[in-house]
C-alpha cells in the first residue's frame, strides 16, 4: 500500500477533478503489476496495474489506495475489472466519499468472491486526497492560503511593495503548491501592486521533466476576486489566459469580459464585498478540489475571519520590515480570548526560509 500511495502522489498536479490513486498488484508476494491515474478521462490505476499483470493478475492481491469505483462516469467502472480479470484480493486504503461509489465498488467485489480489506494506510490516503474528501463531505474545497512573512510578521511595506520577500527555494515551493491547486484566487491589490498573473512557471517547478509536462498541461483555474471591477483587462493577469473575476455588480460589463476570454460572477453579499462562500460552492460545484489563496491581508484575513481556511501555508524570510510594513492578516482582535488557535502540523527549511504549515485547532 505504502508503494500505491508513492504511485498515486504521481498524480498530485494532473488529476483535477479525480483523486490521485495508485494501484499495486502482487501474485506469489512478488509485484507484477503497478499504475496511477494520470489524468480525468483516462484509465485509472487499476487498469493500469491490470495491463501490466496480464494473465497473472488471476488469484492476484490488489492494493488500491481507493475503493474501486462501481458506476460508469468517463471510464468503465475499475470493480468490474478487476473481477474480470479473476483477482483473488482486493486490499483498499479508504472507502471512496463520493455518493455514487460509497461502498458499492467493495460491495460489487464481495458479491463476486473476492476478498476484501479496507482501511490500510487510511490516514495517509486521506491526506492525499483531503480535498477531494471535504468536496463529496461538504460540498466545498479544502482552502489552503499561501502567505510570505518576515521575521516580524509583516508582509509588505506600507507602500505594498513585497517582492520579493522569500527566496528561490520557498518561491519553487510555491510554484508547487500552484500547480496542485485545482483554484488559484487572490485579490485586485495583489494583481495591481505586484503586476500578478498568478500562473504555474514551469522553469520554477523544481520537479522532473514529466511532473512538469503534467503541470503544464492541467494549469489551475485563476480566480480574480475584485469587487468593484477595478483591475483593467489590459493587467497581465488578464493576458496569461483565460481567468474568472468575482465582483458584486458586473455595471453591464459581462460581455466584455466574456468577449476577452473571462467569466464573470456576480457573488454580492450586500455590504460591498465578494460573498466568499457562494464562490467556493460556485467552485466545488465546477469539480475543485483544492483552492490556493495567494492574496494580501485584507482578502487572506477575510478568509480567515469567515472561518474558511482549512491549512495556512507560512513562508518566513529572514528580515526584518518594520513596524509601518503591513500585517500577515488584516483581522482587528480586542481580546486575547478573540485569538484563534492554530495546530502547527509541520516546520522545516526551505533554502534561507522557513515553512510553517499550520490548521485550525
Amino acid at each position: 500500500m505504502a508503494r500505491a500511495l508513492q504511485l498515486a502522489r504521481q498524480g498530485l498536479f494532473s488529476t483535477h477533478p479525480n483523486p490521485r490513486v495508485g494501484c499495486v498488484i502482487v501474485a506469489g508476494g512478488e509485484i507484477v503489476g503497478e499504475g496511477w491515474h494520470v489524468r480525468a478521462g483516462e484509465p485509472h490505476a487499476e487498469v493500469h496495474a491490470l495491463r501490466q499483470s496480464g494473465e497473472r493478475a488471476r488469484g492476484a492481491t490488489a492494493y488500491v489506495t481507493l475503493e474501486p469505483c462501481s458506476h460508469h462516469g468517463r471510464t468503465p467502472p475499475c470493480a468490474e475489472a478487476l473481477v474480470r480479470a479473476g483477482v483473488g484480493r482486493v486490499v483498499a486504503a479508504m472507502q471512496d466519499p463520493n455518493p455514487l461509489v460509497a461502498g458499492r465498488g467493495l460491495g460489487l467485489l464481495r458479491d463476486a468472491g473476492i476478498e476484501v480489506t479496507s482501511g490500510v494506510l487510511e490516514a495517509e490516503a486521506r491526506e492525499l486526497n483531503q480535498g477531494f474528501i471535504k468536496r463529496m463531505e461538504l460540498g466545498l474545497p479544502l482552502v489552503r492560503v499561501k502567505l510570505a512573512m518576515s521575521l516580524d510578521g509583516r508582509t509588505a511595506m506600507a507602500s505594498g511593495e513585497s517582492q520579493w520577500i522569500t527566496g528561490a527555494a520557498a518561491r519553487s515551493a510555491v510554484q508547487r503548491l500552484r500547480a496542485r491547486a485545482s483554484v488559484i484566487v487572490t485579490g485586485a491589490d495583489t494583481v495591481l501592486f505586484d503586476n500578478a498573473r498568478l500562473t504555474v512557471r514551469a522553469d520554477e517547478l523544481g520537479v522532473d521533466a514529466e511532473q512538469v509536462a503534467l503541470a503544464v498541461g492541467r494549469p489551475p483555474l485563476r480566480v480574480l476576486i475584485d469587487g468593484q471591477l477595478r483591475v483593467p483587462l489590459s493587467a497581465a493577469f488578464f493576458q496569461a489566459g483565460p481567468a474568472w473575476v468575482a465582483c458584486c455588480d458586473d455595471d453591464g460589463r459581462g460581455d466584455e469580459y466574456r468577449a476577452a476570454g473571462h467569466q464573470l460572477l456576480c457573488l454580492s453579499r450586500g455590504d460591498g464585498h465578494v460573498d466568499l462562500r457562494r464562490l467556493l460552492l460556485e467552485l466545488a460545484g465546477g469539480g475543485a478540489n483544492e483552492v490556493l489563496v495567494e492574496a494580501g491581508p485584507r482578502l487572506a484575513g477575510a478568509f480567515a475571519r469567515e472561518g474558511l481556511v482549512d491549512e495556512y501555508r507560512i513562508f518566513m524570510a529572514p528580515q526584518l520590515l518594520g513596524s509601518s510594513a503591513r500585517p500577515l492578516l488584516d483581522w482587528p482582535l480586542q481580546r486575547m480570548a478573540e485569538a484563534p488557535q492554530l495546530s502547527i502540523r509541520e516546520i522545516r527549511a526551505v533554502g534561507r526560509d522557513w515553512l510553517i504549515v499550520a490548521v485550525p485547532a
